[in-house]
């Protein structure tokens, strides 16, 4: 796993301890990014279930501001510190400690305005993709936001989460990409 573009290419990022998180290969996260970017004009992200911080990292690494890893796992947020070190990047990421429904009701608080938002749950916790809606609900994402999500095969996800509709949805073995941008139609 490293940084694949931006300030930071090239530098190799350590992957978690441990059989528990399944971090996104290099040739997903490099489709990935080549789809919503594949470079930033600032803007604050979210990676919630962070894990390693490996979508987090690689969007700072391409110009976004901020980003707040969300996760709970003592191994995991180790590990996404000693990758920020490794960037350089400890300025730009905030590690909050906590499961994501915890995590999105202090997000809604802060009242932020999330620009690019990573969601990549464990394959079998379906139901915490419910979390893009209740962060769309509460107004929590800017106009211009991404939401990427990341699931099995199998799983369908929603069409839509209010006004963010699925606009690309890519195929990679047993792994989904599926992206949202905010549609609304003109005059409503």
């Amino acid at each position: 796993m490293r940084v694949i573009s931006g300030a930071n290419k090239g530098l190799p990022l350590k992957a978690v301890p441990g059989m528990n998180t399944r971090p996104t290969t290099d040739k997903v996260k490099e489709s990935l990014f080549n789809m919503i970017g594949p470079y930033f004009d600032g803007g604050i992200a979210v990676d919630l279930f962070a894990g390693s911080g490996n979508l987090g990292i690689e969007s700072l690494s391409r110009g976004i501001d901020k980003c707040i890893f969300i996760e709970k796992d003592p191994k995991a947020i180790q590990t996404i510190k000693e990758n920020l070190m490794k960037c350089r990047l400890e300025d730009s990421g905030e590690i909050f400690k906590a499961d994501a429904i915890r995590a999105v009701k202090a997000l809604e608080k802060r009242e932020l305005k999330i620009d690019l938002l990573f969601v990549d749950p464990p394959y079998n916790k379906v139901m915490y993709y419910e979390l893009v809606q209740t962060l769309v609900d509460k107004g929590c994402m800017s106009e211009t936001a991404i939401i990427v999500c990341e699931h099995e095969k199998n799983v369908v996800l929603e069409k839509s989460y209010g006004d963010f509709e699925l606009v690309k949805k890519e195929i990679y073995g047993g792994t989904v990409i599926s992206i949202y941008r905010y549609l609304k139609e003109e005059g409503n």
